[in-house]
């Protein structure tokens, strides 16, 4: 495990070398901020600025980034967040909220999206962190398989159009509803998730799929009716589902490409 903010040097399947750091100096922010807008396509009243970066590197976030040579191939941000105490009288818990991560087209399934988070999640141990959280879209099968099969998250929240309308290209035009991650990074079963230890089975109480086709439908003005069907289909179900106590605990793809949450129990997990 990381213990300081020394750089790590990973090699992609192609053979190219891509160092992980922490940002420095106002040339590295801007490049993050450039990524952001190619990734999400933001206009300007969506696009978090490079004072926002600063200002998280200042009061005890995370700006990582992924380089090749000089070239900036991928980040992660993240911002602090404090939660109450479970009891009374308990001081209250810090976290950190993992809002931004990006790779260039050119490096997408290469690894780097992991090798980022787990990055982050060396340099949070190192304070003293256990617990990141982020959003992500229920839509989006590449995201979910690696939150929940290849990190070990949980989610046990599910928030309708939590930012509201979106400029993002990749939204479609759908409401940005989310599900909320939470990563208990010291946990035994993150740590053995992490190291393809075999994991107890579970008893799965519910299902809810994502067609593959649905990443098609949102890009399509044919297709958006089709693909906020689901969305409000699966929106209804996983409110149901986290209302009478379940959780997502894992997720799968199946041979034709289309994405399945399981859900079981959050007291089978001894996660928390």
């Amino acid at each position: 495990m990381r213990t300081d903010t020394t750089a790590e040097t990973i090699r992609t399947p192609a053979g190219t070398e891509v160092v992980l750091r922490n940002c420095e100096g106002f040339e590295e922010l801007d490049a993050c901020v450039r990524l952001q807008v190619e990734t999400w396509g933001y206009n300007d009243g969506d696009v978090i600025p490079k004072r926002m970066f600063i200002v998280a590197q200042r009061i005890g976030g995370q700006v990582i980034g992924a380089f090749a040579g000089r070239e900036m191939v991928g980040f992660a941000m993240s911002l602090p967040g404090v939660k109450a105490g479970k009891m009374a009288g308990e001081l209250p818990n810090p976290y950190l909220h993992s809002h931004m991560l990006a790779v260039t087209p050119q490096f997408r399934d290469a690894g780097i999206g992991r090798k980022l988070k787990l990055y982050q999640r060396d340099e949070a141990l190192s304070r003293g962190i256990s617990l990141m959280e982020w959003t992500f879209d229920p839509l989006e099968i590449k995201n979910a398989f690696l939150n929940i099969h290849r990190l070990g998250v949980i989610v046990r929240a599910y928030t309708p159009n939590f930012y509201g309308v979106s400029s993002s290209r990749l939204q479609g035009g759908l409401p940005t509803d989310r599900l909320h991650a939470e990563w208990w990074m010291d946990s035994e079963r993150v740590k053995a998730i992490l190291n393809g230890s075999p994991q107890a089975p579970l008893e799965i109480q519910e299902t809810i799929v994502i067609p593959k086709t649905v990443s098609e439908w949102k890009a399509s003005a044919t297709g958006v009716s089709s693909a906020m069907a689901v969305q409000a289909e699966n929106r209804r179900r996983f409110l149901d589902a986290f209302a009478r106590g379940l959780a997502v605990v894992g997720f799968r793809v199946d041979t034709e490409g289309n994405g399945a949450f399981d859900l079981a129990r959050l007291e089978q997990l001894g996660v928390l």
